[in-house]
């Protein structure tokens, strides 16, 4: 009977069980990555947002907390169409109902800069000369010369899918995985060739779908949360799972005592979509924030610049600790989240899953090989 911690993908990656860490955009840490590697799975650092030389920082910190594999997960598509022509005055008008916010914090008001993007090919130019271990990114599929570049130096990639024509179309362009995410899942919807709006697959329906269509290994992404996720996602063909919000909760991550608070304090059971803290459609706790930048007559700037925006009332809110004013990310099965010490946390998982996974295991293993042999 095969073992559950032992597939194509751990074989690939050099991992001991298929447990990635979701990279967090601006909850990432370089402890976190280096803890969740250290214990066997893949940790992985969301450096979207970070200039090149900063992103190579990162990386040497990582490598001097673990010799094991880890992932640098990146944004193919990093602006959204309008970015560059936004204004003063669509800066103004999107500040309009943070700025009463910010005025009750004692905050100073936010003056308009003109936007100054950040190069995908810059930012993966430190990625390919670093050698890192694995390439994980959403939103699209890099060019041809950078997935060319990552094989010839066997960097793992990892593309991420929201869509069964989006996991086709990773398939096509060969990667080594594809993440199928359901949109249970935290944080942003990575969604490229359809509106993440029209992209709504949940978990359940989507695994199974691409593990019918690709012939690389699929990671099962989006409300995965315990044992039971991980049991769930391995009968539905996947070979890996990738775990986010329940990460979140753990002293090595980066995320506020706020956003840790709410989340073990099970305040992060309702959780919905918004455009509203970033410009680009995500999935984080309701809260006052949410509500109001959901109302149809706000107007959102293009991402990154509402990313920008936001980001000065969440230093003001932090500060102060009004949790109802910060964007704070989290999947579907916040509830669930209960990790304060990786290792701990993990331990349990890996025993729990262990107990009851060898015949799924075995069922699904019969299930694709009589699927590719159709």
């Amino acid at each position: 009977m095969p073992a559950w911690n032992r597939n194509r993908l751990t074989a690939k990656l050099g991992i001991e069980y298929p447990i990635i860490q979701g990279p967090f955009g601006g909850f990432s840490s370089q402890k976190l990555t280096a803890a969740v590697s250290n214990f066997g799975g893949l940790g992985s650092f969301g450096a979207h947002s970070l200039a090149p030389e900063a992103i190579k920082e990162v990386i040497a910190e990582i490598r001097s907390l673990t010799s094991k594999p880890f992932a640098m997960n990146l944004w193919v598509s990093m602006e959204d169409g309008g970015a560059r022509a936004s204004d003063e005055n669509a800066f103004n008008r999107s500040l309009a109902p943070l700025a009463v916010h910010l005025a009750a914090l004692g905050a100073p008001r936010p003056a308009y800069k003109p936007y100054s993007p950040t190069r995908f090919e810059d930012q993966t130019r430190v990625l390919l000369d670093t050698n890192i271990p694995a390439f994980s990114f959403i939103f699209g599929i890099p060019p041809r010369e950078i997935l060319e570049e990552c094989r010839a130096k066997r960097i793992v990639t990892i593309g991420t899918a929201t869509t069964p024509d989006e996991a086709a179309a990773l398939q096509e362009a060969g990667v080594d995985a594809i993440a199928a995410s359901g949109f249970e899942a935290g944080g942003h919807r990575g969604s490229f060739l359809r509106a993440a709006e029209d992209s709504l697959t949940g978990t359940l329906s989507l695994v199974p779908q691409v593990v019918d269509i690709v012939d690389v290994p699929v990671i099962a992404a989006g409300g995965i949360g315990d044992a039971r996720g991980i049991i769930a996602a391995l009968a539905l063909g996947a070979e890996a799972v990738q775990m986010g919000t329940v990460f979140l909760t753990c002293e090595e991550s980066g995320a506020s005592r706020l956003h840790r608070e709410a989340l073990l304090g099970r305040n992060g059971g309702q959780t919905a979509l918004t455009k509203g803290f970033t410009g680009r459609l995500a999935r984080g706790i309701h809260n006052r924030l949410m509500e109001e930048l959901n109302r149809k007559e706000i107007e959102i700037l293009p991402y990154p610049l509402q990313r920008g925006l936001v980001r000065n009332l969440s230093i003001a809110a932090e500060a102060a600790g009004r949790s109802d004013l910060l964007p704070m990310w989290a999947g579907q099965s916040a509830n669930l989240a209960t990790c304060t010490d990786v290792s701990d946390f993990l331990t349990s998982l890996v025993r729990e899953v262990s107990e009851i996974a060898g015949p799924v295991i075995q069922w699904s293993a019969n299930h694709r090989q009589k699927h590719s042999n159709a």
